[in-house]
């Protein structure tokens, strides 16, 4: 059946109630053996997708004897995960610094990285952005003042166990600890890829969470992220799905996911039909950088988006990476040619050992300068501090307020002239 037709069809929730898996959490210890949903045998592609011809080369380099239909099998990608230093260093040829930081690593936030995504990565250059983002360097040992495991204050705001309750009609729930890869930066690095570790996320304590938002009906959003909710089955999203908007108070759901970046094989029919069960859904996606935009990614946010899904983007400005206006515009142009507004440009969240990606404050409204008027306001973000200790989300823009003329409010255009606004009686630029 084509997409087309699928359009058409369960935009409405179903009338029945959603059969409920055995959701029993299997035994703790191996990341690999969490998967149970994750990691079943490799079936048949319900829809072919691309594979761009770099990536061609790299998987018949790299894992000969490896077919079309197993590469763009996403249980196959999620299962053969770069992993290990052994693994890392079949593939690139690492620095001391890398090496020495992967020898010494323990703990959470461990190396994981899709073979498809380090298809797009330098084998040679540890400078390269999408490298530098995902294997790790000795800076991630190295704690600067103000950094903290847990900078967003969310354990402070936990209200039950995987829900973070600071604003007042939304929450963050939080579902799973396995991401398709780790990002060096992660806010949740204390909770994510440490399997038996403190932070536990089970289908067990999904039902505290709904317990929870069952008794508030204050809540109207809820914003669905961990690790990434995309990895986890289609047969649990539908039960999680189904759970929360059988819940009338709340209105609409928030995905939280890089997948479709790092994993779009993911990006299945089934998978699409689930989704398109539960209108309204939106999903935040984190795309970094234009190298992510591949012929792959491409298709899965078509998939996404023919699904009548808003996509939104959450960028994150790392130093050396993409801050710079020449790397940002065409990402943000990039994300609007594949309908993804661009909504978020984060600044880099203290995490302990992050200081090595950060920029300061200035450099982000220096990009929100080189995009207003330079481009259309669809392709302007929102700059963005979390700020520690659980403040929540700060807008930050560049003041555009000169001062006053009597009745008129002087402004400065994107150009840096200024023209007068009549505003009698107004108090804007005054100091008062």
């Amino acid at each position: 059946m084509s997409l087309q037709l699928l359009r058409g069809r369960e935009l409405k929730p179903p009338l029945r109630p959603v059969p409920q898996p055995d959701l029993r959490p299997s035994p703790p210890p191996q990341e690999a053996k969490q998967i149970p949903s994750i990691g079943r045998a490799p079936r048949k592609a319900a829809l072919r997708f691309p594979v761009n011809p770099d990536t061609r080369t790299f998987y018949r380099r790299f894992y000969p004897g490896t077919s079309v239909t197993e590469w763009n099998d996403w249980h196959w990608q999620f299962q053969h995960r770069i992993r290990s230093l052994d693994e890392l260093a079949r593939i690139f040829r690492l620095s001391d610094d890398e090496r020495e930081a992967v020898v010494q690593h323990t703990g959470p936030l461990p190396v994981g990285i899709t073979p498809y995504y380090a298809s797009l990565m330098s084998r040679d250059d540890p400078a390269e952005p999408l490298r530098r983002t995902h294997i790790m360097t000795r800076a991630e040992g190295i704690r600067m003042p103000g950094e903290s495991d847990d900078p967003l204050g969310e354990d402070h705001d936990t209200a039950a166990p995987g829900i973070v309750h600071r604003y007042p009609d939304r929450v963050l729930f939080l579902t799973t600890g396995t991401c398709a890869t780790y990002c060096r930066y992660c806010t949740r690095a204390r909770a994510v890829g440490n399997p038996g570790g403190e932070y536990q996320f089970s289908p067990k304590q999904w039902e505290k969470a709904f317990a929870y938002l069952e008794a508030h009906n204050e809540v109207r959003d809820v914003l669905l992220s961990g690790g990434d909710p995309l990895s986890l089955s289609d047969e649990r999203l539908d039960f999680l799905l189904g759970r929360l908007r059988a819940m009338k108070h709340i209105e609409f759901i928030r995905i939280g996911s890089k997948v479709p970046m790092v994993l779009p094989q993911r990006i299945t029919k089934a998978l699409v039909r689930v989704l398109k069960k539960y209108h309204p859904l939106f999903m935040s996606l984190h795309i970094t950088h234009p190298r992510e935009f591949t012929d792959e990614s491409r298709e899965g946010l078509a998939r996404l988006a023919d699904a009548g899904i808003p996509l939104g983007s959450q960028t994150v400005l790392m130093r050396g990476i993409n801050d710079d206006i020449a790397v940002i515009k065409p990402l943000m142009h990039l994300l609007l040619k594949n309908r993804v507004k661009p909504y978020y440009l984060y600044q880099v969240d203290p995490i302990r050992g992050s200081s090595h990606f950060r920029t300061n404050v200035h450099k982000g409204l220096e990009i929100i300068e080189g995009l207003r008027g330079y481009t259309t306001g669809y392709a302007t973000p929102i700059f963005a501090v979390d700020a520690p200790g659980g403040g929540g989300k700060i807008q930050i823009a560049p003041d555009c307020i000169v001062g006053r003329d009597g009745d008129n409010l002087l402004l400065r255009n994107f150009e840096g002239d200024v023209y007068p606004y009549p505003d009698a009686g107004g108090t804007l630029g005054t100091g008062k």
